[in-house]
């Protein structure tokens, strides 16, 4: 059986590398065990606090965010962590020579209904920069590796180093991931989208038009019928995509119209800008490449389009 530690082994990681990785997923193991247990473990309901983006914070947010915290604070190799749940750049180690950014829990809002939730996260060589917050200022084309954990009716991790993406799953048997895709391939075209359709009225003319056209049809003039998608969760979105193919968008919208979109660059839109990529899919703004986007903050909102090829190509022809 192939381990993850053989895996990148054979893609050229090195023992610190790995060390960072195994200590990412260690804490998923914890965290899945927690959601698998549910009530019992106390973790569903509110913390009753807000996060620095003003968003109420989930009981397990607080929970998860603080195992990956003290497992990656305890790596030789990790020099500052970046977290949604964090006001600023957290300290590691200071001859640590990596900056993890991470989603301790993408789609919170899930966890009391029992649907699926995730951790993503992003691992960067440190620039040397004595500033820690200007340390994480670099472009998402700067990831020497990203990833994912769904935590669904399976938990699964979804992995790139640059070299190809692959899928493993947790037998919880053994406590280890097992290896169940070695070249995770995007379908170039596609006929399923997925969109918070509940904002329409609030996008800006070209996405309001773009969707206007998927919904048109075979009748529109796309031509083909589409099927929408919504889990209200990015990495359960982003693994459908993965999986079958499709696109994802959360566009600007005018609620907020200073900020430029709901989801962050540097712990949702690079990670899985480097995942889809690698994977044979698109992933931009709406108006550049997402992994060329110089980041000015750590908390950095953008908006996001990824997926299947041709369809990310189509809805960026609408900005023309």
């Amino acid at each position: 059986m192939t381990t993850i530690k053989d895996a990148l082994v054979q893609q050229g990681c090195d023992a610190s590398l790995i060390d960072v990785i195994q200590r990412i997923l260690s804490a998923s193991k914890d965290i899945s065990f927690r959601l698998q247990q549910g009530a019992l473990a106390g973790i569903l309901g509110s913390a009753e606090a807000e996060n620095v983006q003003g968003e109420t914070q989930k009981k397990l947010d607080v929970i998860s965010n603080d195992l990956l915290k003290d497992a990656l604070k305890q790596s030789p190799y990790v020099h500052g962590i970046a977290s949604e749940e964090e006001d600023n750049a957290v300290a590691g180690n200071e001859g640590g020579q990596y900056l993890v950014t991470y989603d301790p829990l993408d789609g919170s809002s899930n966890i009391d209904i029992n649907v699926s939730v995730g951790t993503i996260f992003s691992i960067m060589n440190s620039s040397g920069n004595p500033d820690l917050g200007e340390d994480f200022l670099q472009a998402g084309s700067n990831q020497v590796a990203a990833g994912y954990i769904l935590y669904g009716p399976s938990s699964i991790l979804v992995i790139t180093t640059g070299q190809g993406v692959s899928m493993w799953t947790l037998d919880h048997t053994i406590g280890e991931f097992v290896q169940t895709n070695d070249n995770v391939q995007i379908p170039e075209h596609t006929k399923e989208f997925a969109i918070n359709m509940s904002n329409q009225r609030f996008w800006a003319e070209p996405v309001q038009n773009y969707v206007a056209d998927l919904l048109a049809g075979e009748d529109g003039p796309i031509g083909k019928r589409f099927n929408m998608r919504w889990v209200a969760a990015m990495v359960a979105e982003v693994h459908r995509i993965l999986t079958r193919g499709g696109i994802f968008m959360y566009p600007w919208d005018s609620r907020e119209p200073g900020k430029p979109g709901k989801l962050r660059l540097m712990y949702e839109g690079n990670p899985m800008a480097f995942l889809v990529e690698q994977a044979g899919g698109l992933c931009r703004t709406d108006s550049e490449r997402m992994l060329d986007v110089k980041p000015t903050q750590i908390h950095q909102r953008v908006p996001v389009f990824l997926g299947s090829k041709e369809e990310v190509e189509r809805a960026m022809s609408y900005n023309k």
